[in-house]
Formats: C-alpha cells, sequence, structure tokens
C-alpha cells in the first residue's frame, strides 16, 4: 500500500521511465548494452520512489497514558530545553532523524484535542543541524489530553526534504497513531514532553511511527 502523498510522483515517474526506456530503444534498435543499463538504473530508481512512499498498516494500541512514536526512525536527541513557540518553558525534547529508506508518514503521539497548528517556511538545513529546529521549514502542532496535558510535536524539513505535509488544525479531534502529516524524502520530527514524562527510548534507539512507546505519563 502507498501513502496518497505519493500517488501523483508515483504515476509521474513510471509515465517519464516507461517513455524514456522505451525512446532510448527504439534509437538503438536493438537490447543492447547500454539501453540494459539504463532500464536497470531507472528501475533501482523507482523502486526507491516506490519504498519511500510505502504505507504499511499499523495496530496502534490507544492507551491514553502513552506517547508513541509520531514517526518511524532513529531517536538522536533527548536533552532538556526551553521550547519557545507554545510552551516557552523547559521540556524534554525527543528527537527522531528519518532516512530517506524510512517510512515516512507521521502519526499522532497520543489523542485529544488539537489545540495548536502552525506552518513555518524557512530555510533547509541538513536535519541534525542545532539551528535546523527553529530555522528550517517546519509545523508545529500541539495535541492535548487530560491524561498526558498538552503534547507538541514538530515537522522538520532536511536539506532533502523540500515538502512537509501537515493535515492538523485547530480543534481536530486527533486519533492516536492516525495520520497527521507526511514529509517528502527525509526529515526530522521532534517531540516535546513534560518534564516528568517517564522516557522508554534512548539515543540510537530505532523506532517505529504508531507502535514503539516513547514515554508515558
Amino acid at each position: 500500500m502507498f501513502h496518497k502523498e505519493g500517488f501523483v510522483i508515483i504515476r509521474n515517474l513510471l509515465l517519464s521511465i516507461l517513455f524514456i526506456d522505451g525512446i532510448a530503444w527504439y534509437i538503438a534498435g536493438e537490447f543492447n548494452f547500454a539501453v540494459k543499463l539504463l532500464i536497470t538504473v531507472t528501475a533501482i530508481l523507482a523502486i526507491l520512489v516506490l519504498q519511500f512512499f510505502r504505507n504499511p498498516k499499523r495496530n496502534t494500541i490507544l492507551n491514553s497514558q502513552s506517547i508513541i512514536a509520531p514517526c518511524d526512525g532513529k531517536i538522536v536527541v533527548i536533552e532538556e530545553v526551553t521550547e519557545h513557540e507554545y510552551f516557552k518553558d523547559k521540556r524534554i525534547q525527543v528527537s527522531i532523524f528519518m532516512s530517506p529508506l524510512n517510512v515516512h508518514v507521521n502519526r499522532y503521539p497520543i489523542s485529544g484535542a488539537v489545540k495548536y497548528a502552525k506552518y513555518h517556511p524557512g530555510k533547509f538545513l541538513v536535519a541534525w543541524h542545532p539551528k535546523s529546529s527553529i530555522e528550517n521549514e517546519r509545523t508545529t502542532v500541539v495535541v492535548e489530553n487530560d491524561t498526558t496535558g498538552p503534547i507538541l510535536f514538530r515537522q522538520i524539513a532536511g536539506a532533502v526534504a523540500r515538502r512537509i505535509v501537515m493535515y492538523s488544525k485547530t480543534n481536530d479531534k486527533a486519533v492516536q497513531g492516525a495520520d497527521m502529516g507526511f514529509i517528502k524524502f527525509g526529515s526530522r520530527v521532534d517531540l516535546f514532553l513534560p518534564l516528568d514524562a517517564k522516557i522508554n527510548v534512548t539515543i540510537d534507539d530505532i523506532v517505529k511511527g504508531g507502535i514503539s512507546l516513547i514515554a508515558s505519563s
């Protein structure tokens, strides 16, 4: 199954590959080494794009005390920071880096009411750059329920990722594990958690969106 954000890209890519490979075969007049090489390269490109837009079904077990991973990837940051946009106080930041090989569906880490949702245009620094979370193109979403309180998560574009998709709107009802957006071609998602949250991950852990437990209240 592929994510809806990839339908147009996949269609256009496959049509382009068929056209280019067909023209090359026609011009060459035979199925020679150069044509075989071109078909192999374009087939690999198609496979890479198809795997990037894959959308595997995830069976999220709803739990009001659990804060689950909003995306697939590797834990690269766990630290106490000051969150300046919404809370304006100290929070625990947990950051997940998504390589181009990861599933790039972004999911709600908790169920609750969407209290804040905002898109910020910006730069495209590499995702691990210290200033990427405040200077890059990004979104900020805050979801709140009675158990965990407000949880902020932020989609951040990187040097390759040039398209963030956010479905969240203020006053929406978020469902834990449901799609909230997509980042095309690799980047990062930051979570900002209460200082008393019980963190369940460590640096370099590999997590799965909609399944892995990041923290509990």
